[in-house]
């Protein structure tokens, strides 16, 4: 009478795979990561750490060891984008010619919105009390323009003090038809390519159109 292997055993030769641990950084990231999504998807308030949790595959307790509750992964999301972000544009502001510097810082703001999009709906949402809000990190983006914005204001004699006025409408503008450009680009792909939205390259065109055209000619004393 043949033997039958036990229903556990295994062929000859085989080992069981062992289960892989994530290290303390590799679940950081995880959370990071999904927290960033669910955040993205539903915004702060509604989202629990119970969601956060079960979405990454782990227990409550795990969340608050690495981040000390939702609050504290929120906020180390919302710096992350930010400085993400704000390398990109200050990173182009260094051209040599001022268009070029506007098309440039443009473009990377559109690139940002573009292959980070939840990152960026977490930094338009409402934050919590204490973590850094999209107005403030439009006003650090804007401090970085103003600074190129002055040096070429005195190089063709325009008062240099007027270039914050300047860089904020600019970052500004940049930002509402990013927030625009989004939603539009959300709802095609969910209108079974019905509808049809302007690629990031027309975006810019018309940004810069906008902008540099209305730069270029400045008046140096405008009239209130």
């Amino acid at each position: 009478m043949t033997r039958q292997p036990a229903p556990d055993a295994r062929p000859e030769g085989t080992t069981a795979k062992p289960r892989t641990r994530m290290t303390g950084r590799e679940r950081r990231e995880q959370l990071l990561t999904v927290g960033r999504r669910i955040f993205a998807e539903n915004g702060y308030e509604a989202t629990t750490v119970e969601e956060i949790a079960e979405a990454a595959g782990i227990t409550k307790p795990v969340v608050y060891e690495h981040f000390g509750g939702k609050e504290g992964l929120y906020a180390v999301i919302v710096d992350r984008e930010e400085a993400r972000l704000l390398e990109r544009i200050t990173a182009v502001l260094a051209a040599e010619h001022p268009r070029q510097a506007v098309e440039q810082a443009a473009d990377a703001f559109l690139g940002y919105i573009e292959e980070h999009p939840d990152g960026f709906r977490v930094l338009t949402r409402d934050a919590p009390i204490g973590v850094g809000t999209f107005a403030s990190l439009i006003g650090d983006i804007a401090e970085s323009v103003t600074d190129v914005f002055s040096v070429h204001f005195r190089a063709r004699g325009y008062p240099a003090e007027h270039a914050p006025v300047y860089a904020r409408a600019l970052v500004g503008m940049v930002a509402m038809v990013g927030e625009w450009w989004l939603h539009e680009r959300e709802f095609a792909s969910g209108a079974a390519g019905l509808v049809r939205t302007p690629s990031r390259a027309q975006v810019r065109a018309h940004l810069v159109n906008l902008s540099w055209n209305g730069l270029k000619d400045l008046e140096i004393d405008p009239h209130v």
